[in-house]
């Protein structure tokens, strides 16, 4: 069966997107395949097409729990039954059962951190896996760094896979974060699809404001008469609730807080919620966006200012993606310097943390197990999970943890030194991206230029809607007056007399 066939008879398209093709072509040829292609041009199709032609399972390395679950309900919505998540919704006995007929499937969804455990592993080597596919694998070197350092892994997950064809997909990438990518997967012979980021129908505005009041007034505009539905960001969960109380004081009832504190079924249900319609505005952290295949997103807005031009891009990818004009909004004021450099700090450990921690450990007299140390760290202590995450991933890289035992000789005095220092050049690099974030923002040419070339691309402008600094016409973005009513309630009263076509007195 030829490719179109499929891409109609499975998916229900006629034609492919832009390099679509190409890549499935090469995947198909038992190619490894490094892709770029922009957020919101159906990256996931280039791994879930091939899974019509292949006899061996995908399986698929997946960020986020919501994402994950997101594209199995489609997947199953397509009437694509052989699908399943390994993930924490899966009861034990429902597990086990998975675990021993995986080569049942035709995709496999899994995260980086499940992937470690060897009892997995071993049940996927038996299913013997025909593609090893990492979503979203800029997470390689945002992420794995920092706070998921499993992603560091993935290279020896898919060796002891037996080396599958691995195809690698990213929405943004640096031609440094594509070197991270091709060393931590281990791709040493790997055919690389580059396309532009650039989303010409994205109109990219960038407006600065005086603090905490001005951008609230700001937003509060925009959502009331900006064409809906919109996306906002923000840079605390604590500032997501707030601002959306906020919103539904001022009449705006449709809008719904999401962020990674939350209980896992509350955000599947929002996010549900949003892809169906229901609301019109989320008020989100950066755990919400990737991969939720909404396609009407008319506006995102960044309440404050992201760390790093990666997050931005991606995050307003998330507009637009039905081809239609969408409006990216960042309201920056300089007290967002001061939020970023906090979340930076937080990021990863502190040298009082690493010195804490690894003196603790040394200061045992015989080898204990890792889930008391870390229950001590983290629920007595108040250790910060991820940065307990980090100091575990290098004693384990040291050999100090084996089959779930710390063993405090292996924790060489040499090793908070080396930790510190790990710190000291991760936060450099930080660093310099919030560095360009703050270019970009005062730039003084055109906004997609400045982004394109940060990104290693010749620039061009847009004739029409391009960035603040060309010319936006707002107009063509203003809700219709029936949009404007519809997500304002004005009382009782004057919602009555509103639906009843007669005036209040």
């Amino acid at each position: 069966m030829q490719l179109e066939q499929v891409l109609q008879k499975e998916f229900g398209f006629s034609t492919f997107r832009n390099g679509q093709k190409e890549i499935i072509t090469d995947l198909l040829n038992n190619n490894h395949v490094l892709a770029v292609l922009p957020t919101g041009t159906g990256k996931s199709l280039c791994y879930q097409l091939p899974g019509y032609f292949l006899k061996r399972p995908i399986l698929i390395v997946s960020p986020l729990l919501s994402l994950m679950e997101d594209q199995v309900q489609q997947l199953k919505a397509k009437g694509e039954k052989r699908v399943i998540a390994l993930n924490s919704f899966l009861r034990e006995d429902e597990k086990r059962q998975a675990l021993r007929s995986l080569n049942s499937y035709r995709f496999i969804y899994a995260s980086p951190e499940i992937l470690q455990n060897p009892y997995v592993v071993q049940a996927l080597k038996q299913a013997n896996i025909g593609m090893f596919v990492v979503d979203e694998a800029h997470c390689i070197s945002q992420w794995g760094h920092d706070f998921r350092l499993d992603y560091l892994n993935l290279g020896m997950v898919w060796e002891n896979l037996g080396k599958p064809t691995c195809l690698a997909l990213t929405g943004t990438a640096t031609s440094e974060v594509l070197s991270d990518i091709k060393t931590y997967l281990h791709l040493d012979q790997v055919n690389e699809h580059l396309y532009s980021m650039n989303r010409s129908n994205i109109a990219i505005s960038v407006e600065h404001v005086h603090g905490l009041e001005e951008k609230k007034k700001k937003l509060l505009e925009y959502v009331t008469k900006i064409q809906k539905p919109g996306i906002i960001y923000c840079s605390s969960r604590a500032l997501t609730e707030s601002l959306t109380h906020y919103l539904k004081e001022n009449g705006v009832e449709k809008v719904q807080y999401y962020h990674g504190g939350m209980e896992a079924n509350d955000r599947m249900l929002i996010q549900r919620q949003f892809l169906e319609n229901q609301l019109d505005f989320i008020c989100c952290t950066s755990a919400f966006g990737m991969g939720v295949n909404k396609s009407n997103v008319r506006f995102v807005l960044h309440f404050q200012t992201p760390t790093q031009l990666e997050s931005y891009v991606q995050e307003i990818g998330r507009g637009g993606r039905d081809g239609l004009p969408s409006l990216a909004i960042l309201l920056y004021s300089e007290e967002d310097d001061g939020s970023a450099q906090a979340l930076l700090d937080l990021e990863l450990p502190s040298p009082d943390t690493l010195l804490y921690c690894l003196s603790q450990i040394r200061s045992s007299s015989s080898p204990v197990g890792v889930r008391e140390v870390e229950a001590h760290f983290l629920f007595t202590i108040g250790v910060y999970e991820t940065h307990w995450r980090f100091i575990r991933h290098y004693l384990e890289n040291i050999g100090a943890i084996h089959d779930g035992i710390i063993y405090p000789e292996q924790v060489t005095e040499s090793l908070y030194g080396e930790l510190v220092e790990i710190v000291n050049k991760r936060l450099n690099a930080k660093q310099k991206k919030y560095h360009a974030m703050k270019g970009f923002i005062h730039t003084k040419e055109c906004r997609r230029k400045a982004l394109m070339r940060y990104f290693e691309e010749e620039g061009i402008s847009e004739r029409h809607n391009c960035c603040d600094l060309c010319s936006i016409d707002l107009d063509e973005f203003k809700q219709s007056e029936h949009e404007r009513t519809e997500s304002t309630f004005l009382g009782w009263q004057a919602e009555l007399a509103r639906l009843l076509k007669q005036d209040v007195h």
